[in-house]
């Protein structure tokens, strides 16, 4: 699997191949198959500099700091807090 990153600051509409479609916001990464980074429209994208292809194993690197893999997003601890109020 290859990650695809939208280096724009719009959302992207990606066609792939088998007629599938890929919609991608701005500066999102997402997972693609291996042949699915020969794709005609897709190369297209990356000569323009719309998107970025990265092999497995690279990092994702952005504007929150240092780069993180899909892998160490799971299992992300989320706060909450209760609500105040007669009850």
């Amino acid at each position: 699997m290859k990650q695809i990153r939208n280096k724009t600051s719009r959302p992207l509409r990606i066609s792939l191949p088998h007629g599938k479609t890929l919609h991608l916001g701005p500066s999102q990464v997402a997972q693609i198959a291996d042949n699915a980074a020969e794709h005609p429209g897709m190369q297209k994208l990356v000569t323009e500099g719309s998107i970025e292809i990265l092999a497995e194993g690279e990092r994702v690197t952005g504007t929150k700091g240092p780069g993180v893999t899909h892998e160490e997003t799971h299992g992300s601890a989320k706060s909450f807090r209760r609500g105040q109020g007669d009850r």
